[in-house]
């Protein structure tokens, strides 16, 4: 063991990462040249100083300035005196003292990256250290994996919290990629600038699914969110499959589909799409319930689909960490082109932290997923539960209200989807002949009854209730129940599913 130890007392004995003289001459070059603060505001804070007191200057200085205000050695003493810091900061003869270390203005910049790049690595060195003391078993109700999570969690934010990325991006380059999204519509069949959903009429309304845009997908238990959900994924995934093989020469998908399915397993949902191809009921399947001749087919659909760029991850109750971890690999291996989420209800949030309430802990999920379609560049597609309030509606058709008791949904999402079916209230209100007076009542009551179920009979409702970068309103799609399957809705070939 003492091989292991001499390393760590070597470690535990260096004095933390600070960079004093850069501390002083940016200082000096701010109490010389205001406009030096220009250089580093952007991604400077006064708790990025090594030296609490060159801290304490900084921020009156920049208060000064952005009150619009001088800030020199005169106007920042009667400042701090006022305060009743002066001393605190080394008096009259220390401001004096920091013009003397001013080197020149056009360094401030430099100065300022090399005082940030210091904070960081007193941060990373501080984030080992709660690293190091969790696995001595600081805190014993995270076990390893979740170390790791809450580590990688950490060091995510610690990597987003600031810093000099970003800015502005020119007008010119802005146009760039307008005319480049332009001409992708303008190429694809049907007019399609994102990721086609598989459904001709849902792309018409949105242009695809768009890289970066959080989408939420949501309805009651019943409605068919799953189905929908893997015929999107499905959908997908044949769109970027047709698109590789039509390339000259041909080549491999572009990215895949990440379906993370916290409710079912990946066997239950690769049933399902089975299902959905090859339409054989998955009751059926599931029973052993087919002939030869619907066996055989099963098998051949499932090589013919075998190659789709789909990958699946059935952890139950994965945390946001967790999942951006795996994308994050998944993209850099494979490439990664569609993130899809059943559902975000059964997710948990990142390792290591502890929201308040529910609501806030959902809020959390929600951000955190907008932030990783952003940070990948990639369509997220999350499916929500809706609260009951829907229930005791006449109109039992969601809106965006239905969305506010899971926090921040509906202000984080770039899409809101609702799908609803008709069909299934309509089965729970079937006459009962036991609640007629007469045998002829109880017949027109089924009647009437039958009349309505033949006109929303296959039927299913897809309302767009919110889309940042197009049209709201209403789909119409087809619904096959046997199968779960949703297609386009043919009003030329009723009943039969295909596009």
């Amino acid at each position: 063991m003492q091989a292991l130890d001499t390393p760590l007392l070597g470690i535990s004995q260096r004095l933390p990462p600070a960079n004093p003289q850069a501390e002083q001459a940016l200082l000096g070059a701010l109490l010389a040249n205001n406009k030096a603060y220009e250089r580093v505001a952007e991604f400077l804070a006064p708790e990025h100083f090594a030296d609490a007191v060159h801290g304490r200057i900084y921020q009156a200085i920049a208060r000064r300035i952005e009150a619009g205000q001088l800030a020199d050695a005169v106007t920042l003493r009667a400042e701090l005196e006022h305060s009743g810091v002066l001393d605190e900061v080394g008096g009259t003869a220390y401001l004096a003292q920091l013009l003397g270390a001013m080197v020149g203005i056009i360094n401030a910049g430099d100065y300022g990256r090399a005082i940030y790049d210091a904070w960081l690595r007193r941060q990373l060195i501080d984030l080992g250290e709660v690293v190091v003391n969790r696995a001595f078993g600081a805190e014993a109700e995270l076990d390893a994996k979740d170390q790791l999570e809450a580590a990688e969690q950490a060091l995510y934010d610690l990597a987003t919290r600031g810093g000099g990325d970003g800015g502005f991006v020119s007008f010119e380059q802005a146009l760039v990629g307008a005319i480049h999204t332009a001409e992708l519509a303008f190429r694809r069949s049907g007019h399609v600038s994102g990721l086609s959903t598989g459904l001709r009429d849902l792309d018409a309304k949105s242009g695809g699914m768009h890289p970066s845009d959080l989408v939420i997908l949501a309805g009651r238990p019943g409605m068919g969110k799953t189905a929908l959900a893997t015929k999107i994924a499905f959908g997908a995934a044949k769109a970027l499959q047709a698109e590789a093989r039509a390339a000259d020469p041909p080549t491999a998908a572009k990215g895949q589909v990440a379906i993370f399915s916290l409710e079912m397993s990946a066997e239950q949902l690769a049933t399902r799409l089975l299902s959905e191809e090859a339409r054989i009921s998955g009751d059926r399947i599931r029973r052993g319930d087919i002939g030869q001749k619907d066996f055989d087919r099963f098998v051949q659909v499932s090589r013919d689909i075998a190659t789709l760029p789909i990958a699946i991850d059935d952890t139950p109750a994965i945390t946001l960490s967790a999942l951006r971890t795996r994308c994050r690999r998944l993209k850099r291996t494979k490439g990664l082109a569609l993130v899809v989420i059943d559902y975000l209800q059964l997710m948990r949030p990142a390792a290591g932290t502890r929201p308040e309430n529910r609501v806030l802990e959902i809020s959390q999920i929600t951000q955190g997923l907008k932030a990783i379609a952003k940070e990948l560049a990639v369509p997220v597609l999350a499916l929500s539960q809706l609260s009951r309030a829907v229930e005791s509606r006449e109109d039992k058709r969601p809106q965006l209200s239905d969305l506010r008791e899971s926090g921040t949904i509906e202000q984080d999402a770039d899409q809101v989807l609702f799908i609803y079916r008709d069909e299934y209230y309509l089965q729970q209100r079937a006459p009962k002949q036991m609640a007629f007076e007469s045998e002829d009542k109880y017949h027109d009551a089924l009647e009437k009854w039958q009349r309505d179920m033949d006109q929303v009979y296959n039927k299913a409702e897809l309302f767009i209730a919110k889309q940042r970068h197009g049209p709201t309103g209403k789909v119409d799609l087809f619904f096959e129940a046997e199968f779960t399957r949703f297609a386009d809705l043919d009003s030329h070939h009723h009943g039969d599913g295909h596009d």
